[in-house]
């Protein structure tokens, strides 16, 4: 076949395509009924330009989200400044939020806590007494800060997995 009748029909299906894409997309009046395709649990298609890419990767609820790291357990640790002595955590943690106890050297006494950690950062604060707050970082089985009590600086702390 001469290459100048194959470009021809090649042009001419093209025009025979998009003629019948253009008339499944006019505004008639007839009823048109879309069946949404069946997709493949192993194919991933490609986002078109003109829907926005969705992702087939599974969701995790806000309530059981964890917050990059899980500080549920014991810890132990020590702290300085206005107060110097020892202390053991003691955490339960639900996505970002933390519950547990403190159990102070100095003064000796266990306090609940609440608080919250997001991404590495960390803070928590004392329930029911005199206003302890602390804050800082954590980094693996590691984490450091400052407090203050009442309000007013406190100084340092740093506590290790237990």
């Amino acid at each position: 076949m001469p290459r100048d009748r194959k470009h021809l029909l090649a042009v001419a299906g093209c025009a025979g395509i998009v003629a019948m894409l253009l008339a499944g997309c006019s505004s008639g009046k007839s009823k048109v009924t879309n069946t949404p395709p069946t997709i493949a649990s192993n194919i991933v298609a490609p986002p078109s330009s003109s829907a926005p890419p969705t992702s087939l990767t599974p969701t995790t609820p806000a309530s059981t989200a964890v917050a990059g790291v899980d500080l549920s357990g014991s810890w132990s640790g020590q702290y300085s400044g206005a107060f110097v002595g020892t202390f053991k955590l003691s955490w339960q943690q639900t996505g970002s939020s933390l519950n547990g106890t403190i159990t102070l050297s100095t003064p000796p006494q266990t306090l609940s806590l609440n608080g919250t950690v997001s991404g590495s950062k960390i803070s928590f604060g004392t329930v029911g007494s005199e206003a302890i707050t602390y804050s800082g970082s954590v980094s693996g089985n590691s984490m450091s800060g400052s407090y203050q009590v009442g309000g007013n600086p406190g100084g340092s702390w740093s506590a290790n997995r237990s």
